[in-house]
Parts: C-alpha cells; sequence; structure tokens
C-alpha cells in the first residue's frame, strides 16, 4: 500500500527515471536478500550444533566426538583452501577478511552446517577417513558444480546430501546413523517432544528464513502419494512405506536439507515440481530396492536441474551471438 505511490511517480516520470529507481531499489533488496540468508544460516548452524552437542552428551549419537570434530577440521580448511585458490585466481580481497569476527565467522557457516550433518547422518563405525571424505566432497562440490543463475554462479547439488550420497556408493561398509541414536535415552514423552521441536523449528526456519513452504508441502505431500502408488500398482504395505516419516532422519533431511535454498528454486512453480521429483525419484528407486533412497533421490533432481539450467544459459548465449550477423545481412541487402 504505501508502494504504490512511488510506483504510480516512477510510472508517470517516464523511461528516464526507471534505471535510476531500479538502481535505488536493488542495493536495499540486495541487502535484504543478505540479512535473510545471514539468518537463516546462524539458526541452521544453531539448530545443528545444539542436536550434535546434545546427541553426544545425551541423546545416545554411536559415533565419538572425533567424528564431528575430524569433518569440522575438514571443512573449515578446505573451505579456506578453496576461497584462497579462487580470490589469488580473479584478483580479489578474501571474503573472510574486513568484516571484523562476526564476517569471519558468516563465512564458515555453509561449512559449519555441512560438516556436522555429515558426521552426524552417516555411521562409518569407528573409521573417521569416510567422514573426513564426505566433508571434502561436500565442500569440494560447491565449488565443482556450479551453475548461472541470474548473473550469479552458483552450486546446484546440495552440499552435504552429495558428500553423504557419494560416499555411501564408494564405500558399501559405511551406513546411515540408526533411527534410535536420536531418541535413545529419552523416555515417555520425550520421544514425541524432540521431534516435535525439530518440525516446528524447521517449520519456522523454511517459512521465515528459506522461503520454501511450497516445496516442502510438495516433498511430504509427494511422499504420502508415492507410498499410495506403491501400494495399490506394486501390493507394497501402506503403513511400511509411510513408516520413514516417523523417524528423526526423514525430519532431518525434509526440514534441513532438501529445502536448501542455494540448490532449489525460488518460484512456486518451480519449487512444486523439485518437491514431488524428489519424491517421485524416490518412489522409484524403492520400486526397484535401493536402499537409502532419500539421499539418492535428492542427488539426481539436483544433477538434472543443474544440468538442464546449463543446457538453457548455454543455449541462451549462442542466440545473441545469431543476431547481430542477422541484422548485419538484413542492412547489407537494403544498402546494395
Amino acid at each position: 500500500m504505501t508502494t504504490a505511490p512511488l510506483e504510480r511517480a516512477t510510472e508517470s516520470a517516464g523511461p528516464a527515471l526507471e534505471p535510476v529507481a531500479a538502481a535505488a531499489q536493488a542495493p536495499a533488496a540486495a541487502d535484504w536478500s543478505a540479512k535473510v540468508r545471514l539468518g537463516g544460516l546462524h539458526r541452521f548452524a544453531f539448530a545443528i550444533t545444539l542436536l550434535n552437542v546434545l546427541g553426544h552428551f545425551w541423546l545416545g549419537f554411536e559415533t565419538s566426538w572425533a567424528h564431528p570434530l575430524a569433518a569440522l577440521a575438514t571443512g573449515y580448511s578446505l573451505e579456506l583452501l578453496l576461497e584462497w585458490v579462487d580470490a589469488r585466481s580473479n584478483a580479489r580481497p578474501l571474503r573472510f577478511l574486513g568484516g571484523g569476527v562476526m564476517g569471519f565467522v558468516n563465512f564458515f557457516l555453509s561449512a559449519h552446517i555441512s560438516a556436522l550433518a555429515v558426521s552426524m547422518l552417516l555411521y562409518p563405525n569407528q573409521r573417521l577417513l569416510p567422514v573426513v571424505f564426505a566433508t571434502a566432497v561436500a565442500i569440494g562440490g560447491k565449488a565443482i558444480f556450479r551453475i548461472t543463475v541470474d548473473g550469479r554462479s552458483r552450486h546446484f547439488m546440495n552440499p552435504s546430501n552429495l558428500g553423504i550420497a557419494t560416499t555411501l556408493i564408494l564405500f558399501p561398509w559405511v551406513g546411515i546413523a540408526p533411527p534410535y541414536q536420536f531418541t535413545e535415552s529419552l523416555l515417555g514423552v520425550g520421544n514425541w517432544i524432540l521431534p516435535a521441536i525439530i518440525i516446528c523449528s524447521g517449520t519456522l526456519i523454511n517459512v521465515k528464513y528459506t522461503s520454501r513452504l511450497v516445496l516442502l508441502s510438495a516433498w511430504l505431500g509427494g511422499f504420502v502419494v508415492q507410498a499410495l502408488l506403491r501400494h495399490l500398482l506394486l501390493g507394497n504395505a501402506l503403513l511400511p512405506s509411510l513408516s520413514p516419516m516417523t523417524g528423526l532422519a526423514f525430519l532431518l533431511f525434509t526440514f534441513y536439507m532438501v529445502t536448501d535454498p542455494p540448490t532449489t528454486p525460488s518460484s512456486k512453480k518451480g519449487q512444486l515440481a523439485f518437491g514431488l521429483s524428489v519424491a517421485g525419484t524416490y518412489g522409484l528407486l524403492m520400486a526397484f530396492h535401493i536402499v537409502f533412497g532419500l539421499f539418492f533421490s535428492l542427488v539426481i533432481v539436483c544433477a538434472v536441474r543443474g544440468t538442464w539450467i546449463w543446457l538453457h544459459t548455454l543455449q541462451s548465449q549462442r542466440q545473441p551471438s545469431a543476431q547481430p550477423a542477422a541484422v548485419a545481412s538484413a542492412a547489407g541487402g537494403g544498402a546494395s
């Protein structure tokens, strides 16, 4: 309501004022977007750190303290190395310098979240190298698998999910953390309180900071639909097909992984298609008896989406090069 006079004033002023108005609004929009992104990252980082601390002290995590510490050391060091290489290659200042203490902390938020997610969801028994490898793939994948969206280069593979899925494929003896480790030390109503906290906090973060409520709803609705279809078409028992939704790993995947803003569409139609695609791919993997379908389905959908955007961008870059030739040809024909 308050923006209507500004819009009318811009229209009445004519085209000359439009670039000025756009330039004035762009910094404010970029600043708002940066604040929202940082707000979401801060809350993601706090939530996953708290869950890891509680998990190792109280909930009953099966891995040792060495696993998250090794993952964090790998994530931090590799993030620093890749930033130094990129800054040196592009002759720009390092992003973690010049912003004070908070700027330095903010630089590591993404690596912090990916490392803790990997160490929390993978179960490599007492070995540390699979966790180190998965974290390295998660951080390195952000530098390798990149596309250009709205004129900005960004990664399209979900980092922690890519690291987990790659490790599960290359190391068959590595598995996913057992479901009971999240509630092993909880009794009675505690078995309901922890999932309720994750659902409420995850919903708040995805509504207020990631704007991925449509994707979240599409994924959950699509999961129910694929379970019903497998029950009706393939004879699968319905309740076991829906039972993954009752696990803590499913909730963490749903609220803290599949809705990752940099690797998912921002439009409502895109979010709807993305969420349904992940659910449909999961159903197909289950129909072919492929385990760890949650992680593999997200990897497949992210890879397909990134490839499609890359091909579309490549095609759009080729079209302008053909236009000058067409214009020159038309001009030459007129002159003759």
